[in-house]
């Protein structure tokens, strides 16, 4: 039993589909998971200042995590590993991944001590909402967090690994381990440390999805090593090309930073309510988005280093169509079934139907720009894959000033426009709920998500020449799949009112579950009727991951270890 289980963490998996498949599957597991996370940290402390203070705490260790892990990210280093293998085989590429190895453990560390040092600095200029007496709380999660990016990024050079020798189930499993190490913070570290077991079970989760790769790593030719001499003119290569990539990452999580600093001066609870319905509409993000993106990559990297310019676009073109496939029908049936889903995933204990409805109200405008999402993971990787960083970085300047600007400015004429505050909460039903005001970030958001994705999807389909037609097609189909299902669904959700007990858990399930199916059913139908490859091709990869048996590739055992 356990051999067959080693032997299915290390099958090589080549095809975008079924990668994307296997990717999906683990991203949702892990996602379920995380879900589960979200429903205890829900049931303990609801949108409280706690959870407030314990999701603001996250906002400085993920800003230092994307700026190191964005430098050492598979989206960069592969191409240069690549070149590298090819020249002089494993020993030049584990040369090279060693030397970015070392440099990160000498900076991040220097870096971390800074922060550990003005902690409570920081905490105050960058979150100026809360409590004098809560900042000690804020500053001890802080500091402990500070470990999380090390460990987090160590991983992601190690899955440079674990792709290259296209072992994406073992990358996969990443994830779920880190959600399970956060789990067990909440269950057995919490009841004896407080708020601060939290940030241990996170530690935890980080260290765990670390160590899962880590055999493999030590087994390959290409697993690095700390090093003291340097390639000076190659790592000015990887850092001409990084550090674009590490400001655009950087820009997303200072734009997700400021929201927090912002929603801190709100009502209580505003923080942990932003911060639910965001993880919420990750979700699908991740399924769909996360999954096709990573899966592409190493493919196109490929196709751009042989010349391959039309296979190149071809593929990038085949998962934006399952892109639209999959995220646009999730919408329409999202928003109408967002009470169900909030109720069913985070209702409990101190959860109340105040904090319900809030979230289930953020969650219907975070959503509207999942499929946004998803095309800006895609074509930013692409032009990674390219060697195209500056591109990604001054369009997501833009939009991360649309995020800030439109949101402060929903804001602020929410606060000052009785009419604007009267349609936003009739129309998102929050009329009576205290704290609506934190809707804008979301509106922000979404606004600059569209944007993103429509002006860096138009840049790629000019230089590639990359025409509509090519996804043009499914995106009609999707919207009018997600039209017909999500009507379809609103009717049948609108019908079981009077039949079903609301106020218990198996009502809501039966309500959300059943208008959720028959409107999915719907979605399938239309497109089905329409005519939808798509669908089709989504079968066929069903089918093969499923009854096709797979050919197993054996890890490969280093000299030194076989010594």
């Amino acid at each position: 039993m356990v051999t067959k289980v080693f032997r299915a963490m290390y099958k090589e998996i080549r095809g975008l589909h079924e990668a994307a498949y296997i990717l999906a599957v683990f991203t949702f597991a892990s996602q379920i998971l995380a879900l589960v996370r979200d429903r205890m940290l829900a049931h303990y402390f609801g949108a409280s200042f706690e959870l407030d203070l314990y999701y603001t705490a996250f906002r400085i260790p993920d800003l230092l995590f994307v700026i190191f892990a964005s430098v050492l990210s598979v989206y960069v280093l592969i191409p240069f590993m690549t070149d590298a293998n090819e020249k002089g085989g494993a020993p030049q590429a584990r040369a090279f991944l060693s030397q970015m190895f070392t440099i990160f453990l000498i900076g991040y560390s220097a870096l971390a001590l800074v922060v550990f040092i003005f902690a409570d600095d920081i905490a105050h200029l960058c979150f100026p909402g809360f409590a004098q007496v809560q900042y000690a709380t804020l500053v001890l999660l802080l500091r402990i967090l500070l470990l999380q990016p090390l460990l987090l990024a160590v991983s992601n050079l190690f899955g440079v690994v674990t792709q290259l020798e296209n072992r994406f189930v073992l990358y996969a499993l990443s994830p779920i381990l880190y959600n399970i190490g956060i789990i067990a913070g909440i269950v057995f570290f919490y009841p004896h440390f407080g708020v601060g077991g939290l940030a241990w079970g996170v530690v935890l989760g980080a260290a765990l999805h670390l160590a899962v790769q880590l055999p493999l790593v030590r087994q390959s030719h290409m697993g690095p090593r700390i090093v003291t001499t340097f390639d000076y003119k190659l790592l000015r290569s990887v850092f001409h090309t990084s550090i674009p990539r590490a400001l655009t990452l950087s820009l997303h999580q200072l734009v997700l930073l400021a929201m927090v600093g912002i929603a801190s001066v709100m009502s209580v609870g505003s923080v942990s309510v932003f911060q639910f319905a965001l993880n919420l509409q990750s979700v699908p993000l991740s399924v769909i988005g996360v999954s096709y993106s990573v899966a592409a990559f190493p493919a196109l990297v490929r196709m751009l280093a042989g010349g391959e310019r039309k296979e190149f676009v071809n593929h990038v073109a085949t998962a934006l169509r399952h892109i639209f496939f999959w995220s646009i029908p999730i919408i329409a049936l999202v928003i109408v079934t967002r009470a169900q889903i909030v109720r069913v995933i985070l209702g409990s204990g101190a959860f109340d139907w105040h904090d319900t409805r809030l979230t289930a109200a953020a969650l219907s405008i975070f959503i509207v720009s999942l499929a946004a999402q998803a095309v800006n993971l895609l074509i930013v990787r692409a032009f990674y894959a390219g060697g195209d960083t500056r591109t990604p970085f001054f369009v997501t300047l833009a939009t991360a000033t649309i995020a800030l600007l439109s949101g402060m400015f929903f804001y602020g004429f929410f606060l000052s426009s009785d009419a604007f505050k009267f349609a936003i909460e009739h129309f998102l039903r929050v009329d009576d709920v205290r704290g609506a005001e934190v809707l804008m970030l979301p509106l922000g958001y979404t606004i600059a998500m569209l944007v993103h994705a429509t002006t860096l999807l138009a840049i790629f389909m000019k230089r590639y020449a990359l025409p509509f037609d090519a996804f043009g097609g499914v995106l009609i189909r999707g919207i009018a799949a997600g039209t017909t299902g999500g009507i379809a669904a609103y009717a049948v959700l609108n019908a079981l009112v009077f039949g079903v007990q609301k106020n218990t858990v198996i009502g809501i399930i039966l309500q959300g579950g059943v208008a959720g199916g028959v409107g999915l059913l719907v979605v399938v139908l239309t497109l089905y009727m329409s005519g939808s490859v798509e669908l089709r091709e989504a079968g066929k990869a069903v089918h093969r991951r499923m009854f096709v048996r797979p050919t197993i590739i054996p890890p490969q055992q280093s000299d030194d270890l076989a010594a």
